[in-house]
């Protein structure tokens, strides 16, 4: 039988309230999705500091596009994790906003208008046509090349990620998960411009191979010998179920905080709660896990900060 808790105890804020008080406070509140935020701080603090534990951070690519690209950076900086999966989109749009810049928007605008202006819409973010594909094409085409040269003519995607941060610069993530040594893992990078340009070599190299078995490899050598593993899963699709996926073979994750909007009663992957993999065997029964529904743009920055005081 279900026993009620602590009383619910209201929020007090001053001018000298520092966010990890808030959050604290949050966690005694009652306060419906505020509650899973706060222990989302708790979880992802304990585990970023748990020196037994594999942590992963999976997201999506459309994250790249915005300014949390610099948070994405930040973490990966702070060597909070150890392997990072993601979707094309993020190394499309880390190359494109290194090189060059995207622009403030709004949801409401005439995309045919837009594309008569050659600017591509995502969300309310404008993307120039000669910020994207063009200059993807031009610097994808030139860093295989080079790597080709070098005598890597089969190449996971790694490696490919790899080969991309060393030619970036410190406002790339790629830059820094290649210079802290953390793989950086796309399952899935045949959907992005970045892939297409992967494919477009290979029609002028018939000798140049993708090894996607090898990004299984790297998997396998960090997850078997885990002794605990953690996830940071900032949206669906692809990135977080790989990252589920992969942990099965260890018995599940021993931390795991999901942060999505997606609905549940669809029946959709993004949807699903962290505690449904319990089922499928991909988090563990004793797991320290939460799902926030929020938009992970608005709720990153705050819970990043509180991250930083927390784990300082």
């Amino acid at each position: 039988m279900a026993e009620p808790g602590n009383p619910v105890r209201d929020i007090t804020i001053t001018e000298q309230t520092k966010i990890e008080e808030i959050f604290q406070q949050m966690s005694q509140s009652g306060g419906f999705e505020s509650r899973n935020l706060a222990d989302s701080l708790e979880i992802l603090g304990t585990m970023i500091s748990d020196k037994e534990c594999l942590r992963f951070l999976s997201f999506v690519g459309a994250i790249v596009s915005t300014g949390n690209r610099g948070i994405i950076k930040d973490m990966i900086q702070r060597k909070w994790f150890d392997v990072v999966i993601t979707t094309c989109g993020a190394l499309d749009h880390d190359i494109a906003r290194h090189f060059s810049n995207y622009r403030e928007g709004s949801f409401t605008m005439d995309d045919g208008e837009l594309a008569d202006q050659n600017i591509h819409r995502l969300g309310n973010v404008l993307v120039p046509m000669e910020s994207y594909g063009p200059l993807i094409e031009e610097k994808m085409q030139e860093i295989l090349d080079e790597e080709y040269k070098q005598g890597k003519k089969e190449m996971s995607t790694a490696d490919i990620t790899s080969a991309i941060g060393r030619r970036l610069g410190e406002n790339s993530f790629l830059y820094w998960a290649q210079k802290n040594n953390i793989p950086v893992i796309v399952p899935g990078i045949m959907d992005g411009a970045v892939g297409s340009q992967v494919w477009m070599f290979s029609q002028k190299h018939s000798d140049f191979k993708l090894n996607m078995t090898d990004d299984a490899n790297t998997l396998s050598g960090l997850v078997f010998k885990a002794k605990k593993s953690g996830a940071f899963m900032l949206g669906g699709g692809i990135s977080k179920h790989h990252t589920l996926w992969w942990n099965q073979y260890r018995d599940g994750l021993d931390y795991a905080v999901y942060v999505t909007t997606a609905q549940e009663f669809d029946g959709s992957l993004s949807g699903a709660l962290v505690r449904e993999a319990i089922s499928w065997g991909k988090v563990t029964q004793s797991a320290k896990q939460t799902t926030v529904h929020a938009e992970i743009t608005t709720m990153l920055p705050f819970l990043y900060r509180a991250l930083l005081a927390k784990i300082r």
